[in-house]
């Protein structure tokens, strides 16, 4: 593949979170017809995108590539799938019941693919010699995956016996808090998680000394508006602005946007990785 079409493929993976959030959020695109194409669209501009940076290692590159390009194949499946099935599916207290099953679900497997990624990604750091970050790195996104499938889990059952009997049962509302704590103990082990990998990639000499200050203090900022919001979220239609204009809301729900922030700033650190690996030349 040409330099060029890596450098184009880099960016479009580099922006597609933010692109799939924006044709995520509103609700005036959930027109039948209308998100099904936008959202095929985007899943095969991803999927091509991924191909041409490094996915196709996977196929027959040499041990290290295969385990790059897997585990940034891992990590980009939360937001190929928001991209594909979230195209106008707004917030969850905007849409149905039947719809917020889709997003739990959807959710659920990205949450497992993430932990597989960082798995992988471990293992390939380690093979290099590199066990100090990565390993923190490996403890904390453990114990995150662990917390936000809990998490996921119950909101999924939650909305299977709303949309079967009309109204979530008691004794599953009376525990909105004890969820409420365990998505915030998720997000913050997250970003600690996604800082310690850049910093990992970056004395595997995989990502540039820019990018990793840049993904390091994004996420300690994030950190510290999740820290200042609470423990608990804050009652969307009691807010003086929309939810997505307040920090501390916005860092606390990035993990359930796309089961988990780290994702596509990993995915990020994942493919340029991939790129040097395989000698493209992005810098």
């Amino acid at each position: 593949m040409s330099h060029t079409s890596r450098r184009v493929s880099y960016v479009f993976l580099s922006i597609v979170p933010v692109l799939a959030i924006i044709v995520g959020s509103p609700r005036a695109l959930r027109v039948p017809g209308l998100y099904q194409a936008i959202g095929g669209m985007l899943f095969a501009a991803i999927v091509l995108a991924a191909w041409i940076l490094g996915a196709r290692a996977i196929r027959g590159g040499a041990d290290g590539e295969q385990r790059l390009a897997l585990a940034g194949g891992f990590l980009i499946v939360p937001f190929t799938l928001v991209a594909l099935l979230w195209v106008g599916l707004g917030p969850p207290w905007e849409a149905p019941p039947a719809e917020n099953i889709m997003r739990y679900v959807v959710l659920l497997f990205s949450s497992i693919a993430i932990s597989g990624g960082f798995i992988v990604l471990k293992d390939a750091l380690s093979e290099v010699g590199e066990r100090y970050y990565s390993t923190l790195g490996f403890a904390a996104t453990r114990l995150a995956g662990a917390a936000y499938l809990t998490w996921t889990s119950f909101l999924l059952g939650a909305y299977v016996v709303k949309a079967r009997d009309g109204q979530v049962p008691p004794a599953i509302a009376s525990l909105s808090d004890v969820l409420d704590i365990l998505l915030f103990v998720a997000c913050l082990l997250t970003y600690l998680a996604t800082a310690a990998f850049a910093a990992s990639l970056r004395r595997a000499g995989w990502l540039g000394r820019g990018a990793t200050r840049a993904y390091v203090v994004a996420n300690i900022v994030a950190l510290l508006c999740l820290v200042m919001r609470g423990l608990s979220f804050p009652d969307p239609k009691a807010l003086a602005s929309p939810w997505y204009t307040q920090p501390g809301f916005v860092a606390g729900i990035q993990r359930s946007l796309s089961s988990c922030r780290s994702c596509w700033e990993s995915f990020y650190c994942d493919a340029r990785a991939i790129s040097i690996h395989n000698k493209s030349g992005l810098n």
